[in-house]
């Protein structure tokens, strides 16, 4: 349903979320949003074309991109101050994500102009969820740069943030991609990908960065269609344990083994028991 108090004032733009692949990811609330709005300002009109004609919904598009919606934000928020409800698409996905939309949505909210999520598949959120790597934090950087150098720095930062770090490619680059990750990290550095999801041909593969270039080697139709890649985040190492952690690790030792003694101390001191325990392992050495 329709913002009803604001439909009689000022216009609301709704941010819809449409299905990366499967069509009945949709949901019931965008169906009625995309049926319900004045316009509907879409990334590809005749994309969005397709996912309308499907659901039956009769509803007039224009185009909002790369190249134009910094023009057309102001048009658009003159059109919600006459009343209009108006709809923001992608071609895929949740807008704003690597997608159109920021301008608009920014100039919305510097004017004070009613904006509402209508939430929905987001290729990065859909990609880790399945990938096995941790999700307790995680942190999506968009695309992979264009130029070589630049994408090993960029690999070497997601890395080094110590978290799981997402990111997008682009089928004509995965294979250039790759070999810069393993310039930047080698070839045993672990990385997940992901292709087509919600699609006939999903695929997830786990591994090294050297399996996974002869896996696409392999089979090259692997290599086509929408790419998220994933990354696990380099441990922190303790640079700092506080006096009283290593006074209680002493005496700790004593009683018990040294992994079972670094569990004991971080979880009294609130430390990460793994990057712990390799401190400690690292100062033996």
């Amino acid at each position: 349903m329709l913002n009803e108090e604001n439909s009689h004032k000022i216009g609301t733009l709704y941010v819809v979320a449409t299905p990366i692949g499967n069509y009945d990811d949709l949901s019931q609330r965008a169906i009625a949003t995309l049926s319900q709005v004045d316009l509907i300002a879409a990334e590809d009109t005749r994309h969005t074309g397709k996912l309308l004609s499907h659901f039956g919904i009769k509803a007039k598009t224009f185009a909002l991109h790369d190249h134009n919606e910094k023009q057309k934000a102001q048009q658009i928020i003159d059109q919600l101050n006459q009343g209009l409800n108006i709809a923001l698409v992608s071609d895929a996905g949740t807008p704003l994500i690597s997608d159109p939309g920021y301008a608009v949505v920014n100039l919305c909210r510097e004017q004070g102009a009613s904006v509402t999520p209508v939430p929905g598949a987001c290729a990065a959120i859909t990609a880790v969820c399945c990938s096995g790597l941790p999700t307790d934090r995680f942190q999506f950087i968009g695309f992979t740069p264009a130029k070589s150098k630049a994408r090993q720095d960029f690999f070497i930062d997601a890395i080094n943030s110590s978290i799981t770090s997402i990111m997008y490619e682009s089928t004509h680059r995965i294979m250039a991609s790759l070999d810069d990750l393993e310039t930047a990290l080698g070839s045993e550095q672990q990385v997940v990908f992901a292709k087509e999801l919600t699609k006939t041909f999903e695929t997830f593969f786990n591994g090294t960065v050297s399996e996974l270039k002869q896996f696409l080697t392999d089979d090259p139709t692997k290599q086509r269609g929408e790419i998220v890649l994933m990354l696990p985040g380099k441990p922190k190492v303790v640079d700092d344990i506080p006096p009283e952690a290593r006074k209680m690790l002493a005496l700790l030792e004593k009683e018990m083994p040294m992994k079972k003694a670094c569990g004991v101390v971080a979880e009294y001191f609130g430390m990460k028991k793994n990057a712990l325990y390799k401190t400690i392992i690292e100062e033996k050495e």
